[in-house]
């Protein structure tokens, strides 16, 4: 149709069929990078034996100009940051290392600059470039997908990164929508501009019935006592105030944030669709997380932003669908950021509180000092990319909601209330 001359998502790398998602991601490299896979396979065994870094000093300095395609240098990137987040982990919090070395640091450094992200463990490595089906025939379900690279936390960490990979595949309709809006838009047509809003606003709830498979797949005193120190980084961190230094890369240290779900382009898509503005703290973390999306992602998200205003649009043409349609992607968009605080507060809120009292009382269960007791302290209210995690999502939901159109014409009330009042209702625990 007429929506692909103004915005093409293969243009992009935005895949019809899996959005950001890398398409049959390679899962293996040529033999002469063996030495790199054989670590990078059986990262959990070897932090719980305490020899990772001692496997990582052993390694070889592999060429990198040896990796060919864009599938083989993703695959790189996801298993040398691996070995990264395993390498400066290993001891959890306590035994940081100041330097990253050279054979570990210059490839990963190499092949970040050929793929133009940066040299840290990143949403674009752990969901996106980090899967397969177990029965390459059958369906994209939970049951039929396998992680290619792992961290501590066995099937806790499965369940974290393949139920976001199922909410990136829940987007993709939305995602497919957005050139028809644009168009819509530009040809002044309402229909389908109404049509691709509903689209839209049907995908964003499918992303909120994936996100609630959290709750069947990952524990929380895993996912807080044991994975999430391995998706954070060295910026905003008082465990690695410093950063750490690439040898051989450059002597200055370097500061890099963890990984987060803010790295997705997807909601980052919806909300410049939309007319969403962030602003403050939370608008510039959320901008300085596109320098963690693949590049072509980011200049997708960028061409959205800089189309003219769906919101403006809606306002003018005053069609009570349209403005339906518009508004229930909002309140859609407010209903997905509530039931992620929802998660937040069950993964981190709690358990955090729960490992400050065990701290107090001195009181823990074996069971407990193992997994949440182990918790680094520094991480107590934030998330993995580094932010005071609570404050900033309510922020953004918040944000959220002032897009909402002031009013219909010739109705008293203002719609948008039972939208946000529907919306916040969600919120019980």
């Amino acid at each position: 149709g007429t929506a692909e001359t103004l915005l093409s998502m293969e243009q992009f790398h935005v895949s019809e069929d899996f959005g950001f998602i890398l398409p049959e991601p390679l899962t293996d490299l040529p033999e002469y990078f063996k030495p790199w896979m054989d670590i990078a396979k059986n990262v959990p065994e070897l932090i719980s034996s305490h020899s990772l870094r001692l496997r990582v000093h052993n390694m070889p300095l592999l060429e990198t100009h040896l990796l060919q395609s864009h599938r083989e240098l993703r695959l790189a990137h996801l298993a040398l940051s691996t070995l990264t987040m395993g390498y400066v982990w290993q001891e959890g919090e306590r035994e940081t290392v100041k330097v990253l070395p050279r054979n570990l640091a210059v490839s990963l450094w190499e092949v970040s600059q050929r793929l133009d992200l940066p040299p840290i463990l990143s949403h674009s490595d752990t969901v996106l470039a980090n899967w397969k089906k177990t029965n390459p025939d059958g369906v994209s379900a939970f049951s039929n997908l396998e992680l290619l690279i792992t961290l501590p936390g066995g099937e806790t960490v499965r369940g974290f990164f393949l139920v976001t990979l199922l909410v990136e595949l829940a987007a993709v309709p939305g995602l497919k929508a957005i050139p028809e809006v644009i168009s819509g838009v530009h040809y002044n047509n309402v229909a389908m501009v109404t049509k691709a809003l509903n689209v839209v606003g049907q995908a964003i709830d499918s992303m909120k019935q994936a996100l609630k498979l959290m709750h069947d797949y990952v524990d929380p005193s895993i996912f807080y006592g044991i994975l999430r120190i391995y998706l954070s980084g060295w910026k905003d961190n008082p465990s690695m105030a410093e950063g750490l230094v690439y040898e051989g890369v450059q002597e200055k240290a370097m500061e890099y944030s963890g990984g987060s779900a803010a790295q997705s382009s997807t909601l980052h898509c919806f909300d410049e669709l939309m007319g969403v503005k962030h602003e403050g703290d939370s608008g510039a973390f959320l901008k300085r997380m596109r320098d963690y999306m693949p590049p072509s992602h980011k200049h997708f998200i960028e061409n959205i932003s800089s189309r003219p205003s769906l919101r403006n649009f809606v306002l003018q043409q005053a069609d009570e669908h349209l403005t339906h349609a518009f508004e229930q992607c909002l309140s859609r968009l407010v209903d997905f950021r509530n039931y992620h605080i929802n998660i937040v507060t069950r993964y981190v809120t709690i358990p955090a509180s729960r490992a400050k009292q065990l701290h107090i009382s001195g009181r823990e269960s074996a069971e407990e000092l193992d997994t949440i007791g182990k918790a680094p302290t520094a991480l107590e209210e934030r998330g993995t990319g580094g932010s005071g995690i609570m404050s900033f999502l309510k922020t953004v939901r918040d944000k959220t909601k002032d897009g909402f159109i002031p009013q219909f014409a010739g109705e008293n009330q203002d719609p948008s209330m039972t939208t946000i009042q529907k919306a916040t209702s969600e919120l019980e625990i």
